[in-house]
């Protein structure tokens, strides 16, 4: 007796379709959280302006406000607006927005501006 060899090529194909579908449907019921997995986690409150230096800026400006693919941070003669004004709009090729909430940014520029 010989078998038909299409049918479980036929087989493959149908459970392979089927398992598009399914995956698909589970695609569609997971959108909301694969849309929002690319956003950032919003900044804790309770970070301290050492804390936002090390995550957001030593990476540029090193460790120790010593420079690096930024100027030097370390004595700086800018002012606390100064300051808050660069790391608002950016400048050179410091991205804008680093640090969003105001009180923060405030903490942060008076933190630098009493680095010595």
């Amino acid at each position: 007796m010989k078998k038909n060899p299409l049918i479980p090529f036929a087989l493959i194909a149908v459970f392979g379709i089927g398992l598009i579908f399914l995956l698909g449907f589970i695609g569609l019921g997971n959108m909301d959280e694969m849309a929002n997995a690319g956003e950032e986690a919003p900044e804790t409150a309770a970070a301290s302006p050492e804390e936002l230096y090390q995550g957001k800026c030593s990476s540029c400006h090193g460790a120790d406000l010593s420079g690096g693919a930024g100027p030097a941070l370390k004595g700086t003669e800018l002012s606390v607006e100064e300051i808050e004004n660069v790391v608002t709009n950016g400048k050179g090729i410091m991205p804008p927005n680093l640090v969003s909430d105001p009180a923060q940014l405030e903490e942060l520029a008076t933190w630098l501006t009493e680095q010595k």
